[in-house]
């Protein structure tokens, strides 16, 4: 288990990118469409059960929250995107704020991209994919919910997804599952990277 993972607490949440916290240190974003699975997974590699807050409604999260890690590390969970029921000018507001961090956050050191192993790769997940690959920025793709498919199906998709990012060297995927805590350990090695942990 890793200490520093466990030891996350939560700093603030905000509405826009004006309160976050001065642009220091290293973030790490956490970014998925509604409902799969993000603050399940921050839960999981937390071995916190009520850190992120878990909601049966789609696109609760609807603010920046803030985990601290040490004085110095940061995750950061993003709204959920893709729900329908968002109205268009938050749509818009929250697409003109992701833009503005991808370019101008200086201390964004990575991104964990969560899709749904069941529904991967939907418009948004390629939106923040891009996003992500236009500047270089180190991406782990986690597949969730893994324990929803059989064996077979899950690393079906676990190919069909590492075929389509074969030409970006920054970006890796792997399939996760909260409920069986598969895959943490491998998320935990790429967050320490991101983080430059043992650096």
């Amino acid at each position: 288990m890793r200490k520093h993972y466990h030891q996350a607490k939560f700093l603030l949440s905000c509405p826009s990118l004006k309160g976050c916290p001065p642009d220091e240190g290293f973030e790490v974003i956490f970014a998925g469409r509604s409902n799969a699975g993000k603050s399940s997974s921050i839960n999981t590699l937390t071995m916190q059960n009520k850190l992120a807050k878990v909601s049966r409604t789609p696109g609760r999260t609807q603010h920046l929250v803030f985990f601290e890690l040490d004085e110095n590390r940061r995750l950061v969970d993003l709204p959920g995107y893709g729900y329908a029921k968002v109205p268009e000018h938050v749509k818009k507001q929250w697409h003109q704020d992701m833009s503005e961090y991808f370019d101008k956050r200086d201390c964004l050191r990575g991104a964990v991209l969560v899709m749904d192993v069941r529904h991967p790769l939907k418009p948004f997940d390629k939106m923040m994919l891009d996003w992500c690959v236009s500047i270089n920025l180190p991406t782990q793709i986690i597949l969730t919910k893994s324990d929803k498919l059989k064996k077979g199906a899950a690393a079906n998709t676990y190919q069909q997804v590492k075929k389509t990012i074969k030409n970006h060297p920054y970006v890796d995927v792997q399939l996760f599952s909260s409920l069986k805590k598969q895959g943490l350990e491998e998320l935990w090695s790429r967050l320490d990277t991101f983080f430059g942990y043992g650096e």
